[in-house]
This record gives structure tokens, C-alpha cells and sequence, in this order.
């Protein structure tokens, strides 16, 4: 074969390849184009959000009625059989839960007894989670309060990491939540901090079923969310929204205030995220939560 002939050869394939690139590839190199998300995002929210009177499926339906494909239930407690119900009665499907106690009941703690059960919770959470066919349990891990970092970071994580052969059993994953809990950021910096800590504190599990729960809005105010989901990557999991304002320092409905929701939507494309994403704002009627999934239809594009 002659050399000019090899080369032709050679180009073309290049060429073929290249245009051959999965589609997100594509569409990550064009962040602006409309939908570019659609089909990606699946919009759930929090059963406390739902202010709607009746039973858990009249909750579980109002839900589905205003343009929520699943919903985040409290475990512990959770009534499983109900809740089996609700699903059954009102085909939306619970994606995941919070864990109920994880605020008050702290990995962090310095008292052993505390930490035995955050753990047992967590793990009832798993369970039954897995039980009604949700596939992650979001964790606030602790405070900061509990004590210095270099105490309550390694104490954490020995803990939680307790519960990830349960997890990876039940294929139901772990999911960390940034919030304004004096740990993994300061909390009297400035907007110029980077996800770096919460990087390495989910990577100590070195684990697939141990990830984030990103919150769009709650760490704007320390930080680029770009950024941070570009750092973040694949632990990236699940995506919680809110809106925040810089300029008035405060939490906002979803699209309002100044997140830069352009650069958020490119970074989603760039880490090629699919999953869920759940609102975590005030909750109202049906109406009103109607206007939240719309909210987040013009937020993400969808």
C-alpha cells in the first residue's frame, strides 16, 4: 500500500471517529443548546414540600400532578407499608430518602453512644430505603461544633464507613450533603473557596456506593457551583436546588436570586451527569408546587 494511500486511510478514520462521538460529548462542547439537559434531570422533591391534605398517596399524587417524576421520603421513620401503598396507588416511585435524625444523631459526636446510633439509623434508613425501591439515602455527616476537624473528620468517616457493606448489599448509595455546617468549608470565608475537603472526605470511603448529594444553592455563597460539580464529578450522585442571592445573602426560590444556573448546566454536561434532581425549598399546595417544577424546568432547561 502506497503511503499516500495509508494516509488517507488514516485521516479518514480519524475523521469517523470523531464524528462519532457520544452524543453528551457533543452537546458538552455546545452548553447553550436549548433541552441540552432534558432526558438527563428527573425532578423529585421532599415529602415535607408537599402540603396537601389527605393520605401519603394523595401526598404521592398532588406530587405526580405537578410535574414530579419521584419523591424523597424521611427514613428513619418511615411507615414501608404505607408507603408501598402510595406507590402502588399513584405510580411515583420514592428515588431515595433523607436520613431523619442526621442532624441531631451526628457521626460527629464525640460520645460513642451517639455515633452507635447515627449508625443504626442510617442503616434502618438503607433498609428501608431499599425496602420501597429508593436507591439513596442522603447524610448530613455532623458539625462542626462536635470539635476540632482533624478529630471529627477521621471519627466520621470510621463511622459511616460502617454502614457501606450495607449499602453496597442493597445497592442503595450513600449520598453526602453540602450544608452550612461548619465542616468540609469555611463558614465565615469568602466566595473564592474551592470543593477540595468534600473531594477528599468522599474519597477516604474509596467506595461507588459513597458520593454527594449536591446542593446547588446552599454553598453559591462560598463558592463557584461550576466548579465545584466540575471537582466534584462523579461522586457527584443526586442534586438537590434552592435559590441563594450573594447580593441580599439569603436563600431564594429556584431561578431567582444569582446563581449562575448557565455555568451550573455546563458543568452537569461537562460531567456528564445524569440522575436525579430534587427541589429542597418551601413547601405549598398543589399550585404552588407546580410552580416549583416549573421553576426548575426554566432553571435547568429542561
Amino acid at each position: 500500500m502506497s503511503t499516500s494511500r495509508r494516509q488517507f486511510l488514516r485521516t479518514t478514520s480519524l475523521l469517523t471517529a470523531a464524528t462519532a462521538l457520544p452524543a453528551w460529548q457533543n452537546v458538552a462542547a455546545a452548553p447553550d443548546v436549548p433541552h441540552a439537559l432534558a432526558g438527563r434531570l428527573y425532578k423529585t422533591l421532599k415529602i415535607g414540600m408537599v402540603k396537601v391534605d389527605g393520605s401519603l398517596t394523595d401526598k404521592f399524587k398532588a406530587a405526580k400532578q405537578a410535574g414530579f417524576m419521584g419523591i424523597e421520603l424521611n427514613a428513619p421513620p418511615m411507615d414501608v407499608e404505607e408507603t408501598k401503598k402510595a406507590i402502588a396507588e399513584s405510580g411515583l416511585p420514592v428515588d431515595g430518602t433523607v436520613c431523619g435524625s442526621h442532624w441531631k444523631i451526628r457521626h460527629t459526636s464525640a460520645d460513642a453512644a451517639t455515633r452507635a446510633q447515627a449508625l443504626a439509623d442510617l442503616k434502618t434508613a438503607l433498609r428501608d430505603t431499599h425496602a420501597v425501591g429508593g436507591h439513596s439515602v442522603l447524610l448530613v455527616v455532623g458539625k462542626g461544633e462536635d470539635g476540632p476537624e482533624n478529630e471529627i473528620w477521621p471519627r466520621s468517616v470510621e463511622n459511616i464507613a460502617k454502614a457501606v457493606p450495607l449499602a453496597a448489599e442493597l445497592g442503595v448509595s450513600i449520598v453526602i450533603e453540602n450544608v452550612w455546617n461548619q465542616f468540609l468549608y469555611n463558614h465565615d470565608g469568602g466566595a473564592d473557596q474551592t470543593a477540595d475537603k468534600f473531594v477528599k472526605y468522599v474519597d477516604e470511603f474509596n467506595s461507588p456506593w459513597v458520593g454527594m448529594q449536591f446542593d446547588i444553592g446552599n454553598h453559591w455563597k462560598y463558592g463557584s457551583m461550576g466548579d465545584w460539580i466540575r471537582q466534584l464529578g462523579k461522586r457527584v450522585i443526586k442534586l438537590d436546588v434552592k435559590g441563594f442571592s450573594r447580593a441580599e445573602s439569603k436563600f431564594t426560590p429556584i431561578g431567582e436570586g444569582d446563581i449562575d444556573y448557565a455555568d451550573v448546566r455546563k458543568a452537569l454536561l461537562e460531567i456528564n451527569y445524569h440522575g436525579w434532581l430534587a427541589a429542597e425549598v418551601a413547601g405549598g399546595d398543589l399550585a404552588y408546587l407546580t410552580g416549583v417544577s416549573q421553576q426548575m424546568d426554566a432553571a435547568f432547561g429542561l
